[in-house]
This record gives C-alpha cells, sequence and structure tokens, in this order.
C-alpha cells in the first residue's frame, strides 16, 4: 500500500461523525443560575443550603438542574400572586 493510500485510509478510520443537534444543557452551576435570575452566587448558594432551589452534588460542585430553577421561580411568582392578593389596610375598616 502507498503512503498515500495509507494516510486516506487512517485519516478515514479517525474522523468521527459531528453530533447531530444542538447540544442541550443537562444542569447548570450556582454561577450560571445567578446568572440568570439576576442574583449573585452567594445569594443562589444560600438558596440551595436553605432548600428553596433544590440541587445535586457532582463531585465538588453543586448543579442545579433546568427544571428546578424552573419550579423556583414558579414558586415565587405564585407567592407574588398571593401576596398581592391579601387585603390591604383600607379593606380592614
Amino acid at each position: 500500500m502507498s503512503v498515500s493510500a495509507h494516510n486516506k485510509v487512517s485519516q478515514t478510520k479517525r474522523r468521527r461523525k459531528a453530533p447531530v443537534g444542538p447540544i442541550v444543557r443537562r444542569w447548570y452551576t450556582v454561577p450560571e443560575v445567578a446568572d440568570m435570575l439576576g442574583y449573585g452566587a452567594s445569594k443562589v448558594r444560600m438558596m440551595v443550603i436553605s432548600g428553596d432551589i433544590r440541587s445535586l452534588k457532582d463531585g465538588g460542585s453543586r448543579r442545579i438542574l433546568p427544571q428546578w430553577v424552573d419550579e423556583y421561580v414558579e414558586r415565587r411568582a405564585a407567592e407574588a400572586e398571593a401576596d398581592a392578593n391579601w387585603p390591604r389596610d383600607s379593606e380592614w375598616s
């Protein structure tokens, strides 16, 4: 086999197919969630510690699933709506 033929065969074997479709994020880091919510990273860490946002431990890091961020936002929105419907001082008298 000639050198050029051998190179073509070895190049063919080494080629990898490109992934099909976009890579979908499976989880976020604490700083990424902080950026998404407009909070500081330390606030998000405290929310994780207090249980306001669910997380999982991955090695030495905390990871937050996208649906857990959505759950937090929905819960906060529901709480805000409930607070808005609370009777005001003028309604007590």
